[in-house]
């Protein structure tokens, strides 16, 4: 693993003033460490504070204009990992509170009249306090919204999909480099219903959720799977593709 610095080098004042200015838990454990040791390792997220998704807490960073890059360094067991440490602080980005956008007060109702207290990606239904307003294109891409808050930019995600969003869309070469909105609508997760690709791969997704009386159905096929010595996703797959009229 690289040798740590005692601090971050060369970091302008206002840049620091920023930093400091900072109040959200977890933004603000990764933003001290990294003053202190130059850089985080996913390691030192997991076992010193108990953040097992990495990528969440760098989130959290980003998400309040800080700018974070990405590198990989060598874990205690010898494995290679990821670490992050300060981008150029000329790409603070402000315009937000707190680093987030201020909803409007009904601005989660307006979304749940319209689409239900569904997750938008699995389309399992919740109680709408345990959904979250998500953008769309991600900030970090996107950039701020500060004029006029469009219905349409945004969805309801339940906790699950919104890491699983947030993983893969961290590891896009869109998100890392290139920056361009439109990949990003055309993508998966910010179109489930009609998108080209996911996370510019040419994949495509079924997220499907069993619930209530519907859980018997799931155990029933996950048993026919383990009988026919296959994953469970395999032997859905193959179940669906019985069921498709010749071509």
């Amino acid at each position: 693993m690289p040798k740590k610095t005692s601090s971050s080098p060369k970091l302008p004042p206002e840049f620091v003033k920023r930093l400091k200015s900072i109040t959200a838990k977890r933004a603000r454990t990764v933003i001290d460490h990294i003053l202190a040791h130059g850089f985080i390792t996913t390691e030192e997220l997991s076992t010193k504070y108990g953040y097992d998704h990495a990528p969440r807490a760098a989130r959290d960073v980003r998400e309040q204009g800080i700018p974070l890059e990405t590198f990989k360094v060598t874990a205690t067991n010898g494995r290679r990992i990821a670490a992050y440490r300060f981008a150029d602080p000329s790409k603070v980005k402000g315009g937000r509170v707190g680093g987030r956008t201020v909803w409007p007060k009904d601005f989660k109702n307006t979304l749940i009249a319209l689409n239900g207290c569904r997750c938008a990606i699995c389309s399992a239904v919740y109680e709408g306090r345990y959904l979250q307003i998500d953008h769309r294109v991600p900030y970090e891409v996107a950039g701020d919204q500060t004029v006029d808050i469009v219905v349409d930019d945004f969805m309801l995600v339940c906790g699950s999909c919104n890491r699983a969003k947030s993983w893969s869309c961290e590891h896009c070469a869109n998100w890392i480099d290139t920056h361009d909105s439109s990949i990003c609508r055309s993508c998966y997760w910010a179109s489930p219903a009609n998108y080209l690709h996911v996370a510019q791969r040419l994949v495509r997704r079924l997220d499907v959720t069993w619930t209530e009386s519907e859980v018997e159905q799931y155990e029933r096929l996950k048993q026919l799977a383990h009988v026919t010595d296959q994953e469970l996703p395999e032997f859905v797959k193959a179940v669906l593709r019985r069921s498709l009229p010749p071509d």
